[in-house]
């Protein structure tokens, strides 16, 4: 038998949920296991167990059923190590044997030519059928011959998620070419420092040229006959925000509607943004830690309703809106750390709050 690590989706990306290893002594109380970790010392945590007498970790459940022990826990991310101590005993994440994380199995993992992606396909379809392109955010892609084609599901509440809610569409999930992560201060600094008329890189991450070879993938499907051409679909968060405003303009002819969430503002998306034609909503939080993304997305929504758009949509969350799904949720935190809570605002978006992804999927072309 195997140490196997549980995780579903879910607000902090891929949670850990369960643990199971194998046990040959009494199963041990509650009160016996402690998982241990630095998510316990988080500011969100701390906050949580304060306030609701429970924290990250903390054991919820534990049975012994043929030599083997499940211990089931209050979700916490998987994006960190910790410890699992049974009195004396103590487990290490890294002597666990496997990671299961549902529904991440269910996604084809396929490469054409530099692009490298995930593809959930529905089961039996038997006619053509939606498809929704996801577009990552920063720091979850890799190096052009570093990239695990895997972190773009895993990292955010998303892709994975889709395929449970809608199992009748097609989910494509590409993952990006990124600058390293110790060449790039934009992504090491704890709050965004690029700026409106600073440019990103056009050679990498979402870039007219990489989002046009992920296009294709999709032409192809359509002409394969298994995609509906009415009815294909963007939507991206931060750097895949601005990857879903970029995509406007580069597959113009082809997207139903586009969902791009807190996308990164730069002259260059504001205005592929501002002048699209397509049916688009645009949500984020109320102010993040670009603090000018807010008032971008406002200007460009405004515009496109000025000009005649009837179909333009703009969500800005408020706190207590994020606060319902545990975002910013400490008033003690500093507006630095704050504002990048605030950014998770796709969770909201994603789990279909104001109708935006009904609204989505309702689109035809």
């Amino acid at each position: 038998m195997k140490k196997t690590i549980y995780c579903e989706m879910l607000t902090m990306g891929q949670e850990v949920v369960r643990l199971t290893l194998p046990w040959e002594e009494e199963c041990p109380l509650k009160e016996d296991i402690r998982v241990d970790g630095p998510f316990r010392e988080t500011a969100r945590n701390r906050y949580i167990a304060k306030t609701k007498g429970i924290s990250a970790g903390d054991v919820t459940e534990v049975k012994l059923e043929n030599g083997l022990l499940t211990i089931d826990v209050v979700s916490f991310s998987n994006r960190v190590d910790f410890t699992v101590r049974i009195g004396d005993k103590v487990i290490q994440k890294a002597d666990f044997d496997e990671t299961v994380t549902e529904g991440l199995d269910a996604f084809e993992k396929i490469e054409e030519g530099i692009v490298k992606y995930r593809l959930y396909s529905p089961k039996e379809a038997k006619e053509k059928r939606p498809l929704i392109l996801f577009l990552h955010g920063g720091g979850n892609g890799g190096t052009e011959d570093g990239r695990d084609n895997e972190k773009q599901l895993i990292a955010d509440y998303g892709p994975i998620n889709f395929s449970l809610k809608y199992p009748d569409i097609y989910v494509l999930a590409p993952q990006a070419i990124e600058i390293p992560f110790h060449m790039n201060p934009l992504l090491m600094a704890g709050m965004r420092r690029q700026r409106f008329d600073q440019e990103m890189d056009p050679r990498h991450g979402w870039s007219r040229e990489y989002l046009s070879k992920v296009i294709d993938i999709i032409r192809r499907m359509i002409r394969e006959g298994k995609v509906d051409e009415k009815r294909v679909y963007v939507t991206g968060l931060s750097m895949g925000g601005a990857g879903t405003c970029r995509a406007m303009s580069v597959g113009a002819d082809l997207f139903a509607a586009a969902a791009p969430v807190c996308p990164t503002m730069t002259q260059e998306t504001f205005n592929y943004l501002r002048t699209t034609k397509m049916p688009v909503w645009v949500s984020s939080a109320y102010v993040d830690h670009t603090v000018y993304r807010h008032k971008y997305l406002a200007d460009a929504v405004i515009q496109l309703k000025d000009n005649g758009h009837k179909n333009a949509h703009l969500t800005l969350y408020s706190p207590e809106e994020l606060e319902a799904y545990g975002i910013g949720l400490d008033p003690e935190l500093s507006y630095k750390d704050l504002f990048a809570e605030n950014h998770a605002s796709w969770v909201l978006t994603y789990h279909d709050e104001y109708g935006i992804m009904s609204w989505l999927l309702n689109q035809h072309k």
